[in-house]
């Protein structure tokens, strides 16, 4: 009773995206390229309902997204390239021919079991290398993650996390060498190292880097926020204040509770 409720509920969405294509005027015009940039939109907007873990937002937004594959779905039918039943027999099939441990004879005893055998998986598919699924466009911070985490299906791992924090403590010093040459194409490369490194190491501590950084980013918006305020109702401006006296209000403001 639930799947044909969900089929209904679905088909339905279907049909009102079809009515949209032929009787809206803004979606008519709508193609692939001007939607990429509004999906792209969509997709952080869902990162930032998971971060703050916004229930209703995150209900809200897998909404939103849904609409985009359709209508993606929708244009390729219109030119004739594929169809929706096409990508979700796709999907269903990759899903299965991955999954040789629930729908085959494979044997596995771990999580890591089974990220192993997808990389092989892919690479007997015709992939020529582990990282060629890590999009290109994706943002550095996760695409260092996602690289990581590729290359550590293969083996190519640290032990332990001392052994990555040695490799941060070496990057430090890289760095510091490069400052004080001046070289300023080797600083940023330096510099892109010890990010990679410390990225590493939130892995193995089973943080996610870039939520991490998120979380720090929404901690300093609110912080200097508050900061403002508290300026604001002493009738000065920041600008007129030593960076002293904004750091104590900083510090002050430190002690608040901070909204994640």
């Amino acid at each position: 009773m639930e799947s044909e409720n969900l089929s209904k509920v679905f088909l339905r969405l279907v049909n009102i995206m079809d009515e949209l294509r032929e009787k809206c005027p803004w979606d008519r015009k709508q193609t692939i390229q001007t939607l990429r940039t509004l999906s792209i939109e969509e997709l952080y907007e869902l990162t930032d309902a998971i971060i703050s873990e916004d229930w209703p937002g995150i209900k809200e937004e897998l909404g939103d997204l849904f609409l985009h594959l359709l209508f993606y779905a929708r244009i390729a039918k219109e030119q004739n390239r594929f169809s929706l039943e096409d990508v979700l027999q796709g999907i269903s099939e990759k899903l299965i021919a991955r999954h040789p441990h629930i729908y085959g004879d494979v044997t596995v005893d771990s999580e890591e079991d089974v990220k192993q055998n997808w990389e092989k998986l892919k690479l007997l598919e015709g992939k020529k290398s582990v990282l060629s699924g890590v999009p290109a466009s994706l943002p550095a911070v996760v695409k260092a993650i996602r690289l990581q985490e590729k290359s550590r299906q293969v083996g190519f791992e640290w032990n332990n996390s001392h052994e990555v924090w040695v490799k941060v403590e070496e990057e430090k010093k890289e760095l510091e060498e490069a400052v004080l040459a001046g070289d300023r194409d080797q600083i940023e490369e330096e510099f892109g190292d010890l990010m990679f490194s410390m990225i590493n190491y939130a892995r193995f501590l089973s943080i996610d880097a870039e939520t991490a950084l998120e979380r720090t980013n929404r901690k300093f918006i609110y912080r200097f926020m508050k900061m403002e305020e508290v300026v604001g109702l002493s009738g000065k401006k920041m600008m007129d204040l030593s960076l002293s006296e904004l750091d104590s209000i900083w510090n002050r403001v430190k002690k608040q509770k901070t909204a994640d």
